[in-house]
């Protein structure tokens, strides 16, 4: 059915995350190919109706050429081509999964906002926002995955957006997680699952704590307080 899939992507992208995680759990083979986002070449903005990633090129049987874009449909995409098991045949209950996909793209969010915090009372009030939000998740996650005992898209969408938190934890000690057992469970059997783990390369962290350094905000502060 398809020749080739290309998906764009960039090293510490959690959007991107969220399809290199659901092409893994279903055995999806694709080639992945990193941009710098900071000067994205013209090839990538001649063909990105949005100039972000992931997008993911693909190439029909037949020579025909598609471009997708944004991380939802990207995911659900692969999920119906690997064979639906990752969203729910329930409307209702894909509905739900849905939505809860969309909170973890709210939290993103969030989390964005903490570390583009340019002042330790913009950062405070983001810890207070996030931890609302994950306590709103620790009332509904499953006892395996998140919604129940098979790995869904919602679980896809999370697992990305810890991987923050171990910066945080590891680096200044921000710990908003620790009271939360059933969250601090599930974040665990995410970190440790083999395919979420893949989704980012062994220099994953260093990019990622060298992103935050170079913001100028906050976060960025207290990083070099710490190294101080």
């Amino acid at each position: 059915m398809f020749q080739k899939l290309r998906l764009v992507s960039h090293h510490l992208c959690p959007y991107v995350q969220r399809a290199v995680i659901t092409a893994g759990k279903l055995g999806i083979p694709f080639e992945r190919i990193n941009i710098d986002l900071s000067a994205k070449p013209d090839w990538f903005l001649a063909i990105s109706p949005t100039g972000k990633v992931p997008l993911l090129q693909v190439t029909r049987a037949d020579g025909g050429e598609h471009v997708l874009f944004e991380s939802a449909p990207i995911a659900e995409f692969f999920n119906d081509i690997g064979g639906g098991e990752m969203l729910a045949a329930d409307p209702v209950e894909r509905a739900r999964q849905r939505a809860w996909i969309e909170f973890a793209s709210g939290t993103l969010a969030e989390i964005a906002g903490l570390y583009a915090a340019p002042n330790a009372e913009a950062f405070d009030a983001r810890c207070a926002s996030i931890t609302v939000r994950l306590r709103q998740v620790e009332a509904v996650v499953g006892d395996v995955w998140f919604w129940g005992d098979r790995f869904t898209l919602v679980d896809a969408a999370f697992g990305p957006l810890f991987r923050y938190f171990d910066l945080f934890e590891k680096r200044l000690d921000l710990r908003l997680i620790d009271d939360l057992p059933r969250l601090a469970a599930w974040r665990a059997r995410l970190a440790a699952d083999p395919v979420v783990a893949g989704a980012v390369a062994e220099d994953y962290p260093q990019r990622l704590e060298a992103f935050m350094l170079a913001r100028g905000t906050e976060l960025s502060r207290r990083l070099e307080s710490v190294d101080a």
